[in-house]
């Protein structure tokens, strides 16, 4: 038996006694050392993405091999391995076309804690090993590792989806997790100004740490700030990184016309698109949304970020609790309390 983190009801996590999974035809065990609380959990706890009752939850995960499956090859039991948030099959038609994140259809590449036992556990069963297990280089550590499984790959996604072009402008609405990566993604693609919007002082200061050349605090007038600093001409690229209808808004409001609008917000309810922010449907702005790119082929190329010295993503991790009690670890990175980025789960 193992230990793992389910999810009951709306409000309700609970740590519980789950047999050790077994590894099928095509699929690993691997035994979790690390693992983390991402966004989309809160919103699975407050009931708002609804998943099962019983299903261990979470969806980024460092740890050794336990054991393979028949057909998978070139791997061996001890190995330590990240896991990305998404585990594409690499064969369906939307892998073979390039939208892992779709793997067999809508949101179909994410399964940990959405369609299958995620992370949040001792062991987990990672299904399409041979597309999703990526070795972890000797000189890495778990923690120089763990962000890239989800919140790295998204935040670079939004700065990648939305086309940033060496020199372009790009505004980063809300510098959570996610958004710092985001304006750590802007700068990796070249842009020249990189406007951070977050009403947290704590935040902003990261914001510039990670590449921002200007923070706004998120209760002065936005959209008129960063008309006056991008002289009235709006931004090639805003980038969406929180879900709410009013990042949503201004972020459309100071795209410049035949700009894009990147969204990796994940929203709960109804968004309204207000008309004059895109010129009547005139405007040429294009809105694109990004889920998790994943597979090991994006986790390589990540950790080579990491080994080259191109990023650092520990100052993310502000927190760290052993899983036996997560449930305050759940407690603390919902409140936002403490300056809490990402809590580091260690099992």
């Amino acid at each position: 038996m193992m230990k793992a983190n389910v999810f009951r009801a709306p409000g309700r996590i609970q740590l519980e006694d789950k047999p050790v999974p077994h590894a099928g035809i095509g699929e690993a065990v691997v035994r979790v050392r690390l693992t983390t609380i991402c966004g989309t959990d809160i919103h699975i706890v407050k009931g708002e993405y609804p998943v099962a009752a019983g299903l261990t939850i979470g969806h980024e995960a460092v740890g050794l091999i336990h054991e393979l499956g028949p057909g998978v090859t070139g791997y061996h039991v001890g190995q330590r391995v990240l896991l990305g948030a998404i585990t594409p099959c690499g064969q369906c038609e939307p892998c073979l076309g390039g939208q892992l994140s779709q793997c067999h259809g809508a949101l179909g590449g994410w399964r940990f804690g959405n369609t299958i036992d995620g992370c949040q556990a001792e062991y987990v069963r990672v299904p399409f090993a041979q597309a999703n297990l990526a070795v972890v280089p000797d000189d890495l550590t778990d923690e120089d590792v763990i962000l890239l499984a989800d919140i790295a790959s998204t935040g670079f996604a939004a700065a990648e989806s939305g086309g940033v072009r060496l020199g372009d402008s790009v505004a980063v609405f809300a510098q959570g997790p996610i958004g710092l990566c985001a304006t750590i993604g802007a700068k990796l693609m070249g842009a020249g100004q990189i406007l951070a919007v977050d009403p947290d002082p704590f935040r902003l200061r990261l914001a510039q740490r990670f590449g921002a050349t200007e923070v706004i605090p998120a209760e002065e007038d936005v959209v008129g700030r960063i008309s006056k600093l991008t002289l009235g001409r709006g931004v090639d690229v805003a980038i969406e990184a929180v879900g709410l209808q009013e990042t949503f808004e201004n972020a459309l409001r100071v795209v410049r016309p035949g700009g894009t609008m990147s969204s990796v917000g994940v929203y709960a309810g109804h968004l309204r698109v207000p008309v004059e922010a895109i010129g009547a449907g005139l405007n040429d702005i294009r809105i694109v949304t990004t889920l998790c790119p994943g597979g090991k082929e994006r986790m390589h190329r990540l950790m080579r970020l990491v080994e080259s010295h191109r990023i650092d993503l520990k100052p993310l991790l502000t927190h760290h609790f052993k899983l036996e009690d997560i449930g305050k670890a759940y407690d603390l990175f919902a409140s936002r309390r403490e300056n809490v980025l990402k809590i580091a789960i260690h099992v």
